[in-house]
């Protein structure tokens, strides 16, 4: 998609040579890597798996015993309008799960199948229901630390857990200072993540309609698309949670729907496939190291799908209506389990099921999705194509308001730094749908992972604020 007039003028050589040291140092630095068993593990992948472990074990299995209690609070049974905050807890959750459910969730797993083998969908999983407790962490701390403005907006996250919790906890300047690193690298990293969204989201939708070839069109298409993302998130949260309550669900069944055809004409390959991922999870065989190769891709895929760990889905879940930040937790564990559990074992199961051989894969990401899913139906790829277009839109309306609530924290509140970034926003979906600018991609990669070292060091030392709040909305549930 190098047709636009940015490109060429060499926009894309030139920064991408400008930017390849920073993102190579930076990138180095988050993914740095111990061997083991002929396989690098990254230590950042341990740090998301630590985090997950501790939480699961600290709250008592909450990923597992709170799953009914979180599907009585998403469905309002004891929301109240007059509660502070500003989108109902419903609309929290579908805002978080647009800013997850994106090409991850398709490319993504493919990728992870292709190195790792079928047993890196159950690596998939097990993060996933790990990181169900890392979730319920950070989006309990998220309400029980947010800023509520006079005017009735919210603002929360990471940035104010860390600087007000840590704060009260006696360690002000630590917490300050992890707090401004989080919201700097979030708003990078943001920022760069949407030119890929928003590069991605362009050519899917031209090859949907056939028009990839087309001189300058991916051009119009980007500043088309970037005026659809400015409408929706000027409005701010309320304008994005009306968005994407609809927008979440509709894509979500359709591309489940999709899946489970396939699947239901596979049928008699499903147990087959099912023992594969099973297995594969747990020998040695492969060029990649086997069990360790599978666990590390699983766990390094399932970490850009949830989120677990980063703490950007607490910046939504802030603005939930609730007294109880705990229950906000219970919603928020529910993300990974519908991101990852659900939609990556989907992904997953249709591939193993249909395309995959061991040593014969010569494609990975989407394009490996996008034959799978042909290989049951010609027309399979249209549906596969637009819902990976509205996974890469909705994740950058969701990222958008992440990245402004960072900026805010740094800056200060003000209309102009609203209008600022949210320019800022447009002005990357327009150039990142036209160009490639692999070098900001790689940077962006490096700085949204890096936002879980200072996100984790807090929500350890905030682990019993946890808890504490656990045991309130327990004894608030007992009374109803």
């Amino acid at each position: 998609m190098n047709d636009s007039p940015l490109s060429n003028l060499g926009l894309s050589d030139f920064v991408d040579a400008a930017m390849q040291p920073l993102a190579n140092a930076i990138g180095g630095i988050v993914f740095f890597s111990t061997p083991m068993l002929g396989v690098e593990i990254p230590l950042i992948v341990v740090w998301l798996v630590m985090g997950g472990a501790f939480f699961t074990i600290y709250l008592r299995g909450i990923n597992l015993r709170g799953f009914g209690e979180a599907l009585r609070v998403v469905r309002g049974r004891y929301a109240d309008p007059h509660d502070p905050g500003e989108i109902s807890q419903f609309q929290a959750l579908t805002t978080a799960v647009s800013g997850t459910v994106g090409i991850s969730n398709i490319a993504g797993v493919a990728i992870a199948i292709s190195i790792g083998g079928p047993g890196a969908a159950f690596w998939l999983i097990v993060a996933g229901l790990l990181g169900m407790a890392t979730k319920f962490a950070e989006c309990t701390l998220g309400v029980r630390y947010r800023e509520v403005h006079d005017d009735g907006t919210v603002s929360g996250g990471p940035m104010y857990y860390l600087s007000r919790g840590l704060r009260d906890r006696g360690w002000p300047r630590l917490g300050r200072g992890l707090a401004v690193f989080y919201a700097i690298a979030l708003v990078l990293g943001g920022l760069g993540g949407n030119l890929l969204q928003s590069n991605q989201s362009t050519a899917i939708l031209l090859d949907v309609f056939g028009n990839s070839g087309s001189e300058g069109t991916s051009w119009l298409v980007g500043v088309a698309l970037g005026v659809t993302v400015g409408l929706v998130i000027i409005g701010g949260i309320q304008s994005i949670a009306q968005v994407t309550s609809r927008l979440v669900p509709f894509m979500s069944v359709l591309y489940i729907g999709t899946a489970l055809m396939v699947l239901v004409l596979n049928y008699v390959n499903v147990p087959t496939a099912v023992e594969a991922i099973w297995t594969g999870a747990f020998t040695n065989d492969g060029a990649t190291g086997g069990a360790i190769g599978a666990l590390v891709m699983g766990f390094r895929r399932a970490a850009f799908s949830n989120e677990a760990g980063l703490g950007t889905a607490a910046i939504a879940h802030s603005a939930a209506r609730t007294p109880y930040p705990a229950s906000e937790g219970h919603v928020a564990l529910l993300e990974p389990f519908l991101d990852t559990v659900v939609i990556c074992t989907m992904t997953s199961l249709v591939i193993v099921t249909t395309v995959y051989t061991p040593g014969g894969v010569t494609v990975d990401g989407i394009e490996l999705t996008a034959r799978a899913f042909a290989s049951a139906f010609d027309w399979a790829p249209v549906p596969l194509s637009v819902a990976a277009f509205l996974f890469a839109y909705s994740t950058i309306v969701a990222w958008a308001y992440y990245g402004l609530k960072a900026f805010t924290f740094v800056v200060g509140e003000s209309k102009l730094a609203d209008l600022v970034f949210k320019l800022a926003v447009v002005a990357s979906v327009v150039i990142g749908s036209s160009i490639e600018l692999h070098a900001v991609v790689d940077l962006a990669d490096a700085l949204v992972l890096l936002i879980a070292v200072p996100n984790l060091a807090g929500l350890y030392l905030l682990a019993p604020v946890v808890r504490e709040e656990l045991t309130r909305f327990r004894a608030f549930v007992v009374t109803k």
